[in-house]
């Protein structure tokens, strides 16, 4: 170690007040760094697992393959594990009601179990082709009871659509005909018998509207024929964006009919085919990421340009004694490695360690909220290590580059005179008249003060100017994110949903008895038409007719009304929340509220967007159509049903009305304006939503009522999926800004305590030569004043250019009206004036009582 380098430490053991500091702040900048990085992977992990539980963990799926085409996709250099699969249909003739109407055969090789969501509840898993184990679901929907032991035969064929001539899959519903008939049948069925040796959970494939309940079996292709066809999961070696057309490339090579993929899946390890959302999701990142070096490089450098600046004399002697520029700027350099050495170990283990406690509180509210069995756990890969470790050390490096070059150029003279931070001419300290008028004079000597030493008033105010940015910035971030994930998710806010056969008022009594129902109603559902001047048609629709993807017919567009009729007290309750009287409704004059906001997929672009449906007002009028096309396909004139006032636009939608499609409007009136409309009983679509504390004791319940054609559709566990992911994107971006808060507020209090301490003594000078504590405290009250001012001067623009860009990344994929925050804004006035206030007069209580002549006497604190 050098002379220079010996000096430095020495100089860091004597000032062990600035040293630690320093240290504190870059600890907490390396944990910062840590934690966004911890956060990140280990919530990637959770979603990772989540899904794979769920859906099974595979990549590629080649459909209906022979075993040839099988042999080549398993020689393929992209596959890491082939999983081989086929299925197959059988009428489930025991079921207690119509809308469970098929067995699901899913039969798997040995090792596709593993990869499958396949979770034993009694019994083993299959091992031959002989072997099958039931869903749960079997029992709960059939009139017989099927038990480990028991044998099952059925008679399993392909389930293929009567008039299309296609074939249907476990994820298609009922394809009804006319009247009681369905559009589907049964084909090439071969009875066999199996032996049940186990019971399963509901597999996550299964799900509860559609007509199967899951059987499980094996198969093998060495036993297969030549003309059998399975379905090949691949588990890929390489996960890129190159996956999907190599994919497509090799099916096409190999004859394969058709391929898919676990777009979910692939999407949390960053492969997507959607150049939207990965241009969003690297803007997004690239945004993030430079918000957190920002506050790094702000936080350190603070702590380094006011040690340099505390080193002056020090450094200016080294220059007396003949070290050179390059000696003075490697000390600052060497510090910075000390400090670096010192500080990033310590912080990766705070960042790490605060991420622990934070998962253990969440899991334990996850699991207490919403029953879910996956859990945080804290995620540490090498390449995350090296990452933070990398960032930080660039951070320190780029943190220290200005006050090295500072340093360096710091000669002998002014240093040992320390007037390299003073600037004491005429124009550099000169202050407005208005100042002294408006404020006093303890205002103007506050001010100039700041201007006398201009850098450290900089520093300060950069420090104010960076934490603004973090907090509006991340604030925006959170809530835009949000919004772009209400968005994707329907807001369902009921439980079950009962369709078709003959619901009723008495059917709605029947069901809202049920034990465990909290809320409970009837809706009929209408359709017709409105031909709207194109006037009156949004930005949306306009630009959609100006590509020619849809036309006007007679300078008019021809919108499908969907009529949602409520019963009497649920309207009631609707139109008081959305504000609007029900005694108004029901008169001579039929009238409606309209959803007049719609969240559609745009078809060129594949970006989400949100607008309004049409350009209508409050007591306009709506011309009601029926049907312009007749049950032979013509075109024919549609007949007026009736002229419907408006009598609200509202953007809430009842429970069981799910806004459509851009070019739909969707309107919501009580069950008797039904006929005042010109509609039917057998016009319209009958359907009950059930809030139930249980809804699975409930589905049960209402199985075990067995009224004829009704079809459930059980909803609870998508919206508990949605809550999750909402409660998850929530910690993850309220841990963030509590971070960056806690950040910015330690970054603020430095910088403002650490420059009181430098100034001892030009505050000495100033109670040396009269001014009375009273006008001492009043100064400081203006340079807070003053700080706060000049922050949220260059913090407020910046931030708004901030936002600016993230509205321009998420549009890419969202897109929405630009919102100003213009709580957080006013959050962030208040609280910037609070804490500079705090940390003058923290710093000021802890010199106050100094003495004068002592004061005077010290170069630096």
């Amino acid at each position: 170690m050098n002379i220079v380098n010996k000096v430095t430490v020495r100089h860091l053991k004597e000032n062990k007040r600035r040293s630690l500091v320093t240290i504190i702040g870059a600890i907490i900048s390396v944990a910062m760094i840590t934690a966004v990085a911890t956060l990140g992977v280990s919530f990637l992990d959770l979603l990772i697992r989540g899904d794979i539980e769920e859906n099974g963990e595979w990549h590629v799926q080649y459909q209906d393959a022979n075993v040839e085409q099988l042999e080549a996709v398993a020689k393929d250099d992209n596959t890491e594990q082939l999983i081989v699969t086929s299925d197959g249909f059988a009428a489930f003739d025991s079921a207690k009601t119509e809308n469970k109407r098929y067995l699901y055969f899913r039969n798997f090789e040995a090792q596709g179990m593993d990869h499958f969501p396949l979770a034993l509840t009694e019994g083993r898993l299959p091992e031959n082709a002989n072997e099958v184990v039931i869903s749960e679901t079997l029992n709960t929907n059939s009139d017989e009871t099927y038990q480990v032991g028991d044998t099952l035969t059925a008679g399993i064929g392909e389930r293929m659509h009567s008039l299309e001539n296609r074939k249907l899959s476990e994820f298609d519903a009922m394809q009804f005909g006319e009247g009681d008939t369905f559009n589907e049948e049964l084909v090439n069925v071969e009875e066999q018998t199996f032996d049940i040796v186990g019971i399963i959970e509901q597999p996550g494939w299964e799900v509860s509207w559609l007509p199967v309940v899951s059987v499980v079996g094996f198969t093998d292709t060495n036993t297969a024929a030549v003309d059998d066809t399975f379905d090949g999961y691949v588990v890929a070696s390489k996960i890129n964006n190159d996956l999907f057309d190599d994919a497509k490339a090799f099916a096409e090579a190999q004859g394969i009919p058709s391929v898919d993929f676990n777009s979910d899946l692939l999407r949390l390890y960053g492969a997507t085919q959607n150049d939207n959302l990965r241009s969003t999701l690297f803007s997004l990142a690239g945004i993030m990421m430079g918000i957190v070096v920002i506050g790094s490089v702000a936080l350190i450098y603070n702590a380094f340009a006011i040690s340099v600046s505390e080193r002056a004399r020090h450094l200016g002697m080294l220059a007396s004694v003949g070290a050179t520029k390059r000696q003075k700027r490697n000390s600052v350099f060497f510090e910075g490695a000390i400090i670096g050495a010192i500080s990033i170990p310590l912080g990766i283990l705070a960042g790490l360690g605060g991420i622990w406690v934070t998962f253990q509180f969440v899991n334990t509210f996850l699991q207490g909220a919403l029953n879910v069995e996956q859990q945080l756990e804290v995620v540490v890969t090498p390449m995350m290590l090296v990452v933070a470790i990398g960032v930080s050390a660039l951070t320190i490096l780029i943190s220290t580059y200005i006050p090295a070059q500072k340093a360096s150029k710091i000669s002998a003279i002014d240093a040992i005179r320390q007037t390299q931070d003073i600037k004491l001419t005429g124009k550099a300290v000169k202050t407005s008249k208005w100042v002294r008028k408006l404020f006093g004079l303890e205002a103007e000597i506050g001010l100039k003060n700041l201007k006398r030493n201009r850098k450290r008033y900089l520093a300060t105010v950069f420090s104010l100017v960076i934490s603004i940015v973090l907090f509006l910035s991340v604030t925006y971030f959170t809530n835009n994110l949000k919004t772009s994930l209400e968005m994707t998710q329907s807001e369902l806010r009921y439980d079950i949903q009962l369709y078709g056969g003959e619901l009723n008022e008495d059917s709605l009594a029947q069901y809202a008895n049920l034990p465990d129902v909290t809320e409970a109603g009837l809706m009929r559902q209408a359709g017709g038409e409105a031909h709207i001047p194109q006037d009156r048609l949004p930005e949306a629709l306009l630009d959609e007719i100006e590509r020619g993807e849809t036309e006007l017919i007679d300078g008019r567009y021809r919108y499908y009304v969907s009529v949602y009729a409520m019963d009497s007290e649920n309207f009631e309750q609707y139109a008081e929340q959305i504000g609007v009287n029900p005694a108004d409704f029901g008169q001579e004059t039929p009238r409606a509220i309209l959803i007049d906001k719609v969240v559609y997929q745009d078809g060129m672009s594949g970006t989400l967007r949100e607008t309004k449906t049409v350009k209508m007002e409050q007591g306009e009028s709506l011309e009601l159509l029926g049907s312009s096309i007749n049950e032979m396909g013509e075109e024919i004139e549609p007949e007026v049903l009736a002229n419907v006032e408006i009598a609200a636009l509202t953007d809430e939608t009842p429970a069981g009305v799910a806004t459509s499609y851009l070019g739909n409007l969707d309107l919501i009136v009580p069950m008797d304006a039904l006929d005042e409309l010109g509609f039917i009983a057998g016009d319209t679509y009958p359907s009950i939503t059930l809030a139930s504390s249980d809804p699975m004791k409930t589905e049960a319940e209402i199985l075990e009522i067995n009224e004829a054609g009704i079809d459930i559709s059980n909803v609870f566990q998508r919206r508990q999926q949605e809550e999750q992911l909402v409660l998850l994107m929530q910690v993850f971006t309220y841990g963030f800004i509590t971070l960056i808060s806690l950040i910015s507020i330690a970054n603020i209090f430095n910088t403002i305590s650490t420059s009181v301490q430098l100034r001892k003594r030009e505050f000495a000078m100033l109670r040396s030569v009269g001014m009375t504590p009273k006008g001492f405290n009043k100064m400081i009250r203006y340079e807070s004043l003053f700080y706060g001012v000049k922050a949220l001067a260059y913090g407020l623009p910046i931030s708004f250019a901030a936002m600016v860009a993230m509205h321009f990344a998420l549009g890419q994929t969202f897109d929405y009206g630009f919102i100003v925050p213009w709580g957080s804004i006013a959050f962030v006035i208040v609280v910037i004036f609070l804490i500079v206030g705090a940390a003058m007069l923290y710093s000021i209580a802890k010199i106050k009582n100094d003495n004068i002549i002592e004061s005077l006497k010290q170069e630096n604190a």
